[in-house]
């Protein structure tokens, strides 16, 4: 099987958010800083390159008072990546933070669950507190991205190239996918949102935007199914993940390996 490397580049940053708005379960947490970290990731082997997720713009960013750290287009060229020729874009769900900046991908194809365009298009969007986490802009894009035939669209598991898998959890949106890769430290699993930190899955407490939580639930357990080791498996927008993995060089931090080992967490 083929091996790949994969990183994680943040872009963004969100500092002011507590436990409380982490975690489903109100007990016994401190209401200190629990900050966000917003990630797009590169899966590369030779020549070839897959992209997961695709972030959220400017706009986005105001509206949602969120602090861009630098734009997703100027990440992905720092770390050699032109977005205008990546041929394969994961969306791994359709939340605004996830699935913004389309535009940036002209040649991609995007690969999404039928079940999250069915989700992102139906009738669970016309109440405000499930479809508010997306944007209304990004799902058109979406649309017409299908009319222009550029969406691959997977029912539950799909191998995308050798060595690279999605696999659909559902829970946190009914289509959420992860993405299983061949590293040389054996199979990653970039969780996205199936956690948001490593402590929603250590704990058992889900973070609290959730559309099915008994799907959430087994969404952790498949993914250590996949990943065979819980140090393999990657949540959505951890800061622990910048502090734990060999950074990528010229990056000051903010692009990390993880297809190498991690030290250990304190």
């Amino acid at each position: 099987m083929r091996t790949w490397q994969v990183h994680a580049l943040r872009y963004a940053r969100h500092d002011e958010r507590t436990a409380r708005d982490n975690f489903l379960r109100q007990t016994d947490l401190h209401e200190g800083p629990t900050p966000l970290d917003y990630f797009v990731w590169a899966i590369c082997s030779g020549d070839d390159a897959i992209v997961v997720d695709t972030g959220f713009s400017e706009e986005s960013a105001t509206r949602r008072n969120r602090k861009i750290l630098r734009p997703v287009g100027d990440v992905l060229t720092g770390f050699g990546l032109d977005p205008a020729t990546v041929a394969d874009v994961v969306i791994t769900h359709l939340h605004y933070d996830h699935a913004g900046n389309l535009d940036l991908f002209p040649n991609a194809r995007f690969h999404l669950q039928d079940r999250e365009m069915s989700f992102a298009t139906g009738r669970h969007m016309c109440a405000a507190c499930i479809n508010h986490a997306f944007d209304v802009e990004d799902v058109v894009r979406m649309v017409r991205a299908v009319y222009a035939d550029r969406v691959v669209f997977h029912d539950g598991d799909a191998e995308i190239a050798d060595g690279v898998s999605l696999h659909r959890v559902g829970g946190h949106t009914d289509g959420l996918q992860m993405v299983r890769v061949s590293t040389e430290r054996g199979p990653v699993v970039l969780a996205s949102d199936a956690a948001h930190y490593y402590a929603n899955m250590e704990t058992g407490n889900p973070f609290p935007i959730v559309f099915d939580l008994g799907g959430m639930i087994q969404g952790w357990r498949r993914a250590r199914e996949l990943a065979g080791a819980d140090d393999r498996i990657i949540p959505g927008h951890d800061p622990m993940v910048r502090k734990i993995y060999p950074a990528h060089p010229g990056s000051n931090g903010e692009i990390v390996a993880l297809h190498l080992a991690p030290k250990p967490r304190a």
